[in-house]
This record gives structure tokens, C-alpha cells and sequence, in this order.
């Protein structure tokens, strides 16, 4: 089970009576990366085992989302790393584009300054200036929460060689004709001043209008409805469907647009659906994607009205209006010429919005930089199907095939000053020239660099590679690449994940890892969004303060479902904080009364029941773990570890040793051992999850290094179903004598008379535990059994008379049986009331049911308690 060191020689070892998180964790963790731990070889001969971080926003602090995923991975890393795998966790920030831009503006503008003032290489200076001053404390946050990140290969994706990277894949990507340059619809944010990818608009439904419209004059008129009424000002044509006879006679005219002084045309589309509305739509080809379409099929004018602040820009008099100012302000001017038709308010419907500063998107035609997906996409989604590429849980995998099926072009130009710049120069006669990261850009008058810097999704999607040295053939790209996994949220399949298949595939002809595992979002407890509008948001760096890493990592590892999201509340953490006192508590113990792992384990017929009993559960919990590691079932794992180490270890092993310890002799020391074993065994498949508090102890218990570079536990395969079996009768005799004790008001120290009848059972080798466990004294020349407890095969006969009084128990629970009765009665009353069940709702018929089915229990136990009273 556990390596053949012997244990340093080393005084009788003691821990503090409490474990006091703070004054262990920061200098443990230090110990840890000052020895190297966390470091990985590229020249190692150990199988490679490599995770990426999802990286982290250089402007973020650590959420409760980061805490979740860093403790999935930093168990997986750490227990690999066991194993005997050369290692690798990469560390890394993102940039964040958007964000790290808005932070340093926000902090010009308490100067009174804009970007603007400053001028672009002054602002991006600026910007590296506040990264290095504010930038980046979240990886001080997760040093806090334990994470075994090789620290020394720290990336950001706009260091020199992540910047070489992009330049080499834009440049790859451009002359295989995968990037282009084209106007499309794109959705644009008035307040970031950019372009957004689709993934990055939040849908919500918001409280609208919608108007309905009178194009034309007479005969040769058309309604048309609308949520946005200032785009009308840059209608282009009307859409039918052209099988729609309504407007038969109207196709190929061209009618009056109001307030413009302009005509525009009615086109036949099939696009136009005629049952919906009045199967007429405005074509706005300049501010509608769908609109885009129909104008592109029918060669229609593209005008702009509104400009990149959402400001109306067409000649007139809403010239200048903000455009929900325009929109009042239009709809009024229609009214007055008697062009509405009808107006709706409130119109509910769905609207996008930016991720990132929540402002009411516009979809604008515009000039940008885009990749070519098609191919790549397909790719991505072959290595899913030929099972290159695993997804866990595989109901996402249908999910994953919905997205890279029909993906569309992917809009890479974004319209801010941080960010890697397009490396696209154009020159003064319409020349275009893309230049590598070795080559020269053209001079001479007039040539100038696109101002457009590149999604941030684009750097952080050749993540995998080129945080390895990518496009160098490296060592550690030899040995690290591809990925053995990704752990990330299923909310990044599309924004990350998708974007790293395709890249890899391209750049790697390889793909990128070998199977993604998605997890959940975290929630609070009662399953609702953390959100700061709600209230409900947690610093976990407070609960850490306040109950220790390790009771923040098993907690969040505790509800770890496979792609299901995860609800927690401070109680949980609570909780493993007290799982933790438990560990050190029953470690304390064993220390005490000898534990230790000096020697081989004695061979199984030295061994008692409860010994062998142990031994065999331990080596079945080591195959479940591995199992549940395999299958990232974090949740399970740590429930079985969980109810392994308390309920098994400390509440049934430890106490039934406690005789044998205090007999002495060779038992005791046989106990020792196989306590030692099996202490050591449980804190080593403990670490990757709780690594602190298991790291002091286990030090503390063999006197070696640390867990960290300890051997990870094997089944040995020893295993003993007929010591199980005798173990399972022992406990059984215990739980059911502690509940009749418990029925019967008695305390739980309280000592009470008893006679086992244990001959010719497997009980009978366990009398002195039974009795240490239950409290029970000898059964003396005044015995005289009060209750009778047939179980198991035995007979525990106990003497109450002195224990309670009978009779005031007699009342008590008298009293308890009538009060059930009429519980029952009235809930059968209710039951059997047909005008009430017909009109009352299942969930209060299905309560009444629940509190029927607990009164008719209530009435057998209670029954079963007077029934063992004495009589008088």
C-alpha cells in the first residue's frame, strides 16, 4: 500500500490540540514552490501530463467560478503528478482587450483626460504601465487557494512570445486565404466603441415598443412594423414573399418612404414569412443582419444612419438625436402625418446586449478583419466524431456539434487601442501587405498600419501551443503538446474551446487536448446566479479567511457534477471546516496511541476481523477513487472520500481500536500498524483536494518530504468480504441498540446493565468493543432485564429500571401515540374528501400524503417503545 521507506527516525510526534488553518497554509505553500514542486521537464523520461489554466483576466480578482475550476484542476494535476507523471499546469493571464482598456480610461478620466489626449502609444504604454503596478493580483489570490501551477512558465497573452504567435498565425491564416477583410453586419457596442462576436451578446427581454407603419401613398400602400422606428430613416426597399398575392401588384414599384423625401422599391424575397404580421418587413440592409441578406440578394442601397455612438447621422431633423431619443422623436413625426398604423407598449422582446458593459447593441454594417470558418470548423468537429477528442459529459457533445455545424464567419477586428494590432499595412493606392513577425513592414510615404486590434479570443485560442514556444519547434512542445485534458465551464464551448480546436488543428495539424471535461456554473444555495444585482455574490477569499483553503476546496469539490452547475452556501464550507477538525482530530488520536507505517504490514492471519475489515474497505475506496478521477466525477469522489475517512476510519475503526489500544500488547501494536497504514492511504488520496491540512499530517505521521511528491496509494487487491460481513453485524447491533437508547430518552454516555448473548456468533470476538461502544455495563447479581433486543443473531438484554423513570416515560409517550392518531385521522380525513381533492393542488394532496406516511410511522415506533417499557 504505501512505498518500503522506512519512517525517519523522529521523537514521538504531536500536533496542536486545534488545527488553525492561517498558521499553516502561506508557509506551507511557500515550501512548496521554493522546493520546485510545481516545476515541470521538458527532459524528463516520465509520461507527460499537461493542463492549460484557463486564463485569467489581467484585470480580475478570484471569484468563487475561478476557485471552482482551479481546485478541479489543481486535483487532477496533483494527483497525476503522484502518479509519476512529468507534470505541467501552465499559468497565464489574458489581456482582456475590453476590459483592461476600460479600466485604464476610467482611471483617465479622473484626470480629465481620454486616450485620445494621450494618443495611442502613450494610452498602450499607460496600460502596460497599470498592468505592472495593478494588474494581476489574482495570482497572489491563488497562491492562497493552493494551486500547483508551474509558476516559473507564468505566460500572458501579449508577452513577446505569445505576441510572435499571433503575428505568425495571422500571417499563416492570411496568405491560406482564411482571413479577409469584408463589410458585414456585426453587432456593435456604442459604449465599448467596438465590435463584439456574436457569443459575447447577452439576449434579455426588454420592455419595447413595436409601431406599425404606412409606406407609400393611395392604392400603393404597405404596413410595416418595427421595434427600432429610427432605422427607417436608412430603409433601402420593402420585402414580400413573392407567392403573397396581397402585394402581387406592388412588386417592382417603388412607394413613398415617409419623412425622407425618398422612394424606395418592393422586392419579392422568400425569405419574407406572409403569415407573420402583415407579411410585409422594412429592408434596413445597413443596420439589420437579415436586412444585409436581402439587400445583398437584391442589390439594394446601404445606408448608414447611425454612427459608432448610436447617434443619427442622416441629413434632417433628428440629425444629432441620440437614437432612442430619435426613436420618440420619429414616432411622433409619423403620428402627426398619420403614417401609424398601431403602437404597442410594452412589447416585450428580445434584445442584445454587451457582456461587458451591458449597453443595448446595434447591429451596424461595417468594415472588418474576419476568419474563414468552414473548414477549420469542420475539422473541429471530425476530431469530436472520430474520437480524437472526447467531451465529458457526452450529452454536451451534441451541443458542441450544434455550434461548429453551423458556425458562421467569425468577426476578429476590434476597434480599441489594447490589444495585438492586425499586422496589415495599406498603402496609399489601396495596397494591402501582411507582414510576419520576421519581416519588415513597407515604408514610404503614405503606408499605415490597420488601427484594428484582434479579439482577445484569438490570442487566448492558441493558448494550448503557444504557451509551449510556438511556432519554435521546442522541447517543451515536443513534450508537452497536445493537452492530456481541458477542465473549463461549459458557458466557454463556444468563446474558448471551439476556437482551440480549430486553432490547433490548423497550426498543430494535431489537436490541442485530448479530451475536454466542462463543469457547471456556481450558484448560490438555493440554486440562483451569483450576481451583484442580487446580492448574492461571495469573495471566497473571506470564507479561506474564515474556515481555511482546504474547506473552500472540498466543498466546491463536493459539488462537482459533471457539466451541472453548482449550488454552495457558507454552511457547506462550514461543514468541511469541520471534516478538516475531524481529520486532524482522529490523526491526533492515532499519533497518540502509536500509528506509524515503520515495517511491513503483518500478514493477514495476524490480523483481527476489524483490522482485515479496514484493510479491505481501504483498497476498494482507492479503486473507487481512481474510477472517479478517470470519470472527473469530483462530486462522488469526494463523497466517498468523505464518508470513507469519517464514518469508517474515525467513527468505526478508531472506536473499535479503542479496546484493543487500551489492552496493550502485540494487538495493539498489530492496531497501530494497520492504523498507520491506513491513515497514511486515506491523507495521500485526500491531498489533491485538501492539501494542507493532509500535508501537515502526513509529515507529521511517516516524517517524510511531502505529499506533494509522495506516491499515489494502489490497490493491492487484498480484499475481505467475510470480514466485512462480521464488521457489518457488529455495527448493526450497535445502531440499532444506540436508536432503543435514544428512544428510551437515555443520554449518550449514560451507562445502563446489560447481558449480550453473543455465543456461537461472530459477535462474540467483538463483546469488549460492543460494550465501550454502547455504554454498557456488566450485568450484575440484581440484573433484571427491562427490554430484550433481538439483533443480528444475538440478544442484547438491558436493565432500564435505573436508568429512567419508567412511568413519566410511559405518559410521555402515551401522550406522543394519541397526538399521532389524531395526525393520521385528520390527514385521512382530508384524503378521503372528494370535493377537496378535486379542487385543491397536487402539491398540497401531495404534502397531506407525506404527513400521513409520517404519522403512520411515528405510531409503529412509538407502539414499539411502550411496547419494551417495563411494566409496572
Amino acid at each position: 500500500m504505501t512505498e518500503n521507506t522506512q519512517q525517519s527516525p523522529h521523537s514521538a510526534p504531536e500536533l496542536p490540540t486545534q488545527y488553525t488553518p492561517a498558521d499553516v497554509e502561506g508557509p506551507l505553500y511557500e515550501r512548496w514552490v521554493e522546493r520546485g514542486y510545481f516545476s515541470a521537464d521538458a527532459k524528463s523520461e516520465k509520461p507527460p501530463y499537461t493542463i492549460v489554466i484557463p486564463p485569467p483576466n489581467v484585470t480580475g480578482s478570484l471569484h468563487l467560478g475561478h476557485a471552482f475550476e482551479h481546485t478541479l484542476i489543481d486535483a487532477l494535476t496533483r494527483r497525476k503528478r503522484m502518479q509519476g507523471y512529468e507534470t505541467l499546469w501552465q499559468p497565464g493571464m489574458d489581456h482582456a482587450g475590453i476590459a483592461t482598456q476600460n479600466v485604464v480610461e476610467r482611471e483617465l478620466a479622473k484626470e480629465g483626460k481620454s486616450r485620445h489626449d494621450l494618443g495611442r502609444e502613450a494610452f498602450v504604454e499607460r496600460v502596460w504601465q497599470w498592468k505592472a503596478e495593478s494588474g494581476g493580483q489574482i495570482a497572489g489570490q491563488m497562491r492562497r487557494l493552493g494551486e500547483g501551477l508551474a509558476w516559473d512558465r507564468d505566460r500572458f497573452t501579449m508577452d513577446e512570445g505569445l505576441s510572435r504567435a499571433v503575428q505568425t498565425v495571422f500571417k499563416k491564416m492570411y496568405d491560406d486565404g482564411l482571413i479577409y477583410r469584408a463589410e458585414r453586419i456585426i453587432n456593435w457596442c456604442p459604449r465599448c466603441l467596438t465590435a463584439i462576436s456574436d457569443i459575447e451578446v447577452d439576449y434579455q427581454d426588454d420592455d419595447g415598443e413595436l409601431v406599425s407603419l404606412k409606406y407609400g401613398e393611395g392604392e400603393d400602400t404597405v404596413v410595416v412594423a418595427t421595434t427600432r422606428a429610427e432605422t427607417m430613416l436608412g430603409d433601402t426597399a420593402v420585402a414580400v414573399h413573392p407567392d403573397d398575392e396581397r402585394y402581387a401588384h406592388l412588386i417592382g414599384k417603388r412607394i413613398a418612404l415617409p419623412l425622407t423625401g425618398r422612394t424606395i422599391p418592393v422586392v419579392a424575397d422568400a425569405h419574407v414569412d406572409p403569415e407573420f404580421g402583415t407579411g410585409a418587413v422594412k429592408v434596413t440592409p445597413a443596420h439589420d443582419p437579415n436586412d444585409f441578406a436581402i439587400g445583398q440578394r437584391h442589390g439594394l442601397e446601404s445606408i448608414k444612419v447611425l454612427d459608432e455612438r448610436g447617434v443619427i447621422t442622416a441629413h434632417g431633423p433628428f440629425e444629432g438625436l441620440d437614437r432612442f431619443e430619435a426613436r420618440s422623436a420619429i414616432v411622433a413625426a409619423l403620428r402627426a402625418e398619420g403614417r401609424i398604423v398601431a403602437e404597442k407598449r410594452p412589447y416585450v422582446h428580445s434584445v442584445g446586449h454587451c457582456s461587458r458593459c451591458k449597453t443595448t447593441l446595434e447591429p451596424r454594417l461595417s468594415l472588418q478583419w474576419w476568419v474563414k470558418v468552414e473548414t477549420l470548423a469542420k475539422a473541429a468537429g471530425d476530431a469530436v466524431r472520430d474520437g480524437r477528442v472526447n467531451i465529458h459529459p457526452a450529452d454536451l457533445t451534441q451541443r458542441y456539434f450544434d455550434w461548429v455545424d453551423n458556425l458562421n464567419d467569425w468577426c476578429i477586428s476590434r476597434q480599441l487601442w489594447w490589444g495585438h494590432r492586425i499586422p496589415v499595412w495599406h498603402g496609399p493606392n489601396g495596397e494591402t501587405v501582411c507582414v510576419g513577425p520576421d519581416e519588415q513592414p513597407p515604408s514610404g510615404e503614405g503606408w499605415e498600419q490597420d488601427t484594428d486590434v484582434l479579439d482577445t479570443w484569438f490570442s487566448s485560442g492558441l493558448w494550448p501551443f503557444s504557451t509551449l514556444g510556438w511556432p519554435e519547434r521546442t522541447p517543451d512542445l515536443e513534450k508537452f503538446y497536445p493537452n492530456a485534458v481541458l477542465v473549463t465551464g461549459y458557458d466557454l464551448m463556444f468563446f474558448w474551446v471551439a476556437r482551440m480546436m480549430m486553432f490547433g488543428l490548423y497550426a498543430m495539424d494535431d489537436v490541442p487536448f485530448r479530451t475536454v471535461a466542462f463543469h457547471g456554473m456556481v450558484r448560490d444555495e438555493h440554486g440562483k446566479k451569483m450576481s451583484k444585482s442580487f446580492g448574492n455574490t461571495v469573495n471566497p477569499l473571506d470564507w479561506m479567511d474564515k474556515y481555511g483553503s482546504d474547506a473552500l476546496r472540498f466543498t466546491l469539490a463536493r459539488g462537482a457534477n459533471p457539466g451541472t452547475d453548482v449550488p454552495i452556501g457558507e454552511d457547506w464550507v462550514q461543514a468541511s471546516r469541520n471534516f478538516a477538525n475531524k481529520i486532524w482530530n482522529a490523526t491526533r488520536f492515532a499519533l497518540m496511541n502509536g500509528a506509524t507505517i515503520e515495517g511491513e504490514l503483518p500478514e493477514a492471519e495476524r490480523l483481527s476481523a476489524t483490522d482485515r475489515w479496514i484493510l479491505s474497505r481501504l483498497n476498494t475506496v482507492v479503486a473507487e477513487a481512481d474510477a472517479y478521477y478517470d470519470d472527473y466525477q469530483f462530486a462522488k469522489l469526494a463523497d466517498a472520500l468523505y464518508h470513507f475517512a469519517w464514518d469508517e476510519v474515525f467513527d468505526w475503526y478508531v472506536e473499535l481500536s479503542k479496546t484493543t489500544f487500551l489492552a496493550g500488547g502485540e494487538a495493539a501494536k498489530v492496531s497501530a500498524r494497520v492504523l498507520g497504514e491506513v491513515l497514511d492511504t486515506t491523507l495521500r488520496l485526500l491531498h489533491p483536494i485538501v492539501p494542507f491540512v493532509t500535508e501537515t499530517l502526513w509529515t507529521t505521521l511517516t516524517g517524510r518530504e511531502s505529499l506533494v511528491v509522495a506516491e499515489w496509494p494502489a490497490d493491492s487487491g487484498f480484499r475481505d468480504t467475510a470480514a466485512e460481513q462480521e464488521i457489518a453485524l457488529v455495527q448493526q447491533v450497535v445502531t440499532e441498540v444506540r436508536r432503543f437508547r435514544s428512544d428510551q430518552g437515555l443520554q449518550p454516555g449514560q451507562k445502563v446493565p446489560a447481558r449480550l448473548e453473543l455465543a456461537g456468533t461472530a459477535l462474540a470476538a467483538h463483546e469488549a468493543a460492543i460494550r465501550s461502544l454502547l455504554r454498557l455495563q456488566p450485568a450484575g447479581e440484581e440484573f433484571s432485564a427491562t427490554a430484550s433486543l433481538p439483533v443480528a443473531g444475538a440478544t442484547v438484554a438491558l436493565d432500564l429500571s435505573g436508568a429512567i423513570d419508567i412511568e413519566a416515560e410511559r405518559k410521555r409517550l402515551t401522550k406522543d401515540l394519541a397526538a399521532a392518531e389524531k395526525e393520521k385521522a385528520q390527514a385521512l380525513g382530508k384524503l378521503g374528501n372528494e370535493a377537496f381533492l378535486a379542487k385543491a393542488p397536487e402539491k398540497v394532496v401531495d404534502k397531506i400524503r407525506g404527513r400521513l406516511a409520517t404519522a403512520e410511522e411515528d405510531l409503529v415506533r412509538i407502539t414499539a417503545q411502550l411496547a419494551a417499557l417495563p411494566q409496572a
